[in-house]
């Protein structure tokens, strides 16, 4: 009877266990997350590494040393934020376009948009940017414009994640008869 007591009790653990699973309009609606109160109370995370980066300032300067050799130098200021597979994000507004505004960071405007490319029940919500932008995708991140690395990471392919948990409590109850003798 401990047995199958200790057992029971392995296996409500087991189902209880949260996993991952795509952001979608389906959860959306199953869970009620219809209003930005609800949507503040749920975790995201992102499925794959997003690269974003921004060209600050490139300069050039030619000019000659003490000895008369001609030295050509330039400078190039860079900005890369790396958001890594899987992290831990919330839930900033809803856009214009039905799109989800994703927060990684404090600071104004430092979120990213995840739009449902058909908006099918299923479709999961993919990382929102200017892909036809000329010399690459672009999006807005903290009031400036970044460039979309395609060459590092899965920026096109990224989507929000939820973790969803079942809990399913059973009661069992089992007894064993011996039996009657005349």
């Amino acid at each position: 009877m401990k047995n199958l007591l200790g057992l029971i009790a392995i296996a409500s653990v087991l189902f209880s266990c949260a996993v991952k699973v795509p952001f979608t309009n389906d959860v959306k609606t199953e869970f009620g997350l219809d209003s930005e109160v609800k949507m503040r109370k749920v975790q995201f995370f992102t499925s794959a590494t997003i690269i974003l980066k921004q060209v600050i300032e490139a300069s050039s300067e030619t000019t000659t040393d003490d000895s008369g050799v001609l030295v050509s130098s330039s400078t190039n200021n860079s900005e890369s934020i790396i958001i890594p597979a899987n992290s831990k994000c919330i839930f900033e507004g809803f856009g214009d376009q039905n799109e989800v505004q994703i927060r990684f960071e404090l600071g104004e405007n430092k979120y990213i948009s995840f739009k449902s490319k058909s908006n099918q029940n299923r479709d999961r919500y993919y990382f929102n940017a200017d892909w036809r932008a000329s010399g690459g995708a672009v999006v807005m991140y903290g009031n400036k414009k970044y460039k979309i690395d395609m060459m590092r990471g899965s920026a096109r392919s990224s989507y929000i994640l939820v973790s969803r948990k079942r809990l399913q409590q059973s009661k069992r109850k089992e007894r064993v008869i011996k039996g009657m003798k005349v």
